[in-house]
């Protein structure tokens, strides 16, 4: 995940993460695909998730351009916190209270950890916000169980043409999936309008729990997603 600073162009955390510290999870700059994949195993771990992130879903943001503004972003040098990600990574997770209620973890952001979905969406993605189209988000949300089974990476989006590291990798091993796949991150990052559901179903909703690289929504269908079909 590379990152640039731009001129963007015309709650209340439930009991069971009251006493979660965003120290307690590992971080690497530029490699939030990682830093996801890490957290949910932690939160299912510690017992803040599900044993087996039923409730957890992982969301890749990008476009068909690579180009994706997000503020409140702790990489940002602008007092907005704005920036320009390739693509960027977040969890976000279903209130095991049976609320309507979803929160966000996201690592890289500036904002509370985690952060009432209603909130995220409103501070770092700010729909109101008018973008040309070549900046507008989309999001491919993935259900974490299947993620943590078939998500691999072996980093080499982040060498450049003569294999020297752009960005200090992990120290942890390189992600294997459960089939032996070494890497398929680009599966994940990739989308275009094209991908976008037409329209929110219930057989949306299963796609998530079923299709590996889940679906791929608009910013206007985010929430909706969530707040509407989550709960089935």
């Amino acid at each position: 995940m590379t990152t640039s600073d731009m001129e963007v162009p015309s709650a209340v955390d439930s009991p069971s993460t009251a006493s979660v510290d965003i120290s307690m999870f590992d971080y690497t700059p530029s490699y939030c695909e990682e830093n996801v994949y890490l957290l949910c195993k932690k939160l299912c771990m510690i017992g803040v998730a599900d044993a087996e992130g039923s409730d957890l879903f992982v969301v890749f943001i990008s476009n068909e351009n690579r180009h994706v503004p997000l503020w409140h972003q702790k990489a940002s040098s602008r007092a907005d916190g704005v920036i320009l990600w390739d693509y960027h990574v977040i969890c976000i997770q279903k209130n095991r209270e049976g609320k309507a209620l979803y929160q966000v973890w996201d690592l890289a952001s500036t904002l509370p950890f985690p952060a009432p979905l209603a909130h995220y969406v409103s501070e770092v993605v700010q729909p109101s916000f008018q973008l040309y189209p070549e900046y507008q988000r989309l999001f491919r949300v993935v259900h974490a169980p299947l993620f943590l089974r078939f998500f691999a990476s072996d980093r080499r989006h982040m060498k450049d043409s003569v294999g020297n590291w752009i960005s200090p990798p992990p120290t942890h091993e390189n992600i294997v999936a459960e089939d032996g796949t070494v890497h398929n991150l680009d599966e994940y990052i990739r989308v275009s309008a094209a991908d976008v559901v037409p329209d929110i179903r219930d057989d949306s909703f299963k796609a998530v729990l079923s299709q590996k690289f889940g679906l791929v929504i608009n910013e206007s269908q985010l929430e909706g997603f969530f707040t509407s079909f989550v709960d089935n």
